[in-house]
C-alpha cells in the first residue's frame, strides 16, 4: 500500500464516525490532485499536496476541544502537531512532514501565499467549502478574483459555480 493510501485510510481512522468531515477531506483531496495535476506539480509536491488535502482539517477536533470552536484561525494551530504524527506513522521523511504541517498551518490564509502546493490547496478546499456552506455568488466571485491563481481551478469554478 502506498503511503497516500496509508494517509487517506489513517485520516479516516482519525475522524472516524464523522462522515461530514471525511467527505470533506476526500472531496477536497479529488480538487487538488486534479488541479495539481493540470498545473503540472513534480511528484514531490503532488504527494506533498495530496497528503496535505487529506490532513488540511486534521487540528478540527482539538480545536473544538479546546477553544470551542472549528474556526479555521484554531484548525491552523493544533493542525500542525496532529499531522505531523499521522503523517509520521504513514512513513514520510521529515522534510515532506515539515512542508506538509506548513500547508496545514496556512490553508486558511488567502495571503503571502507561498508555492503552488499551497496555492492548490488554498483553491481546492474553497471549491468545497463553497458547496458546503452555501457560500453566496457575489461572495463566490469576489473571492475568485483574489485568491485564484490556477487555470484549471479558475476552470472549475466557472464549470461549478459560473464563477469568474
Amino acid at each position: 500500500m502506498n503511503k497516500l493510501t496509508k494517509t487517506a485510510l489513517a485520516m479516516c481512522e482519525y475522524m472516524a464516525g464523522d462522515v461530514v468531515r471525511i467527505n470533506h477531506f476526500m472531496k477536497v483531496h479529488s480538487f487538488a490532485k486534479i488541479i495539481g495535476e493540470a498545473e503540472g506539480l513534480d511528484e514531490r509536491t503532488q504527494e506533498l499536496l495530496e497528503a496535505a488535502a487529506y490532513v488540511h482539517d486534521i487540528g478540527i477536533r482539538n480545536s473544538e476541544k479546546k477553544y470551542g470552536s472549528s474556526s479555521g484561525y484554531y484548525q491552523q494551530i493544533e493542525g500542525p502537531g496532529e499531522a505531523e504524527k499521522l503523517l509520521r506513522s504513514c512513513g514520510y521523511d521529515d522534510g515532506f512532514i515539515e512542508r506538509v504541517k506548513y500547508l496545514v498551518s496556512r490553508h486558511h490564509k488567502y495571503v503571502n501565499i507561498d508555492g503552488a502546493d499551497c496555492q492548490i490547496l488554498i483553491e481546492a478546499d474553497f471549491i468545497v467549502n463553497v458547496y458546503e456552506d452555501g457560500i453566496s455568488r457575489e461572495t463566490i466571485h469576489d473571492i475568485c478574483e483574489k485568491i485564484f491563481k490556477t487555470e484549471c481551478g479558475k476552470e472549475i469554478m466557472r464549470r461549478l459555480y459560473d464563477a469568474q
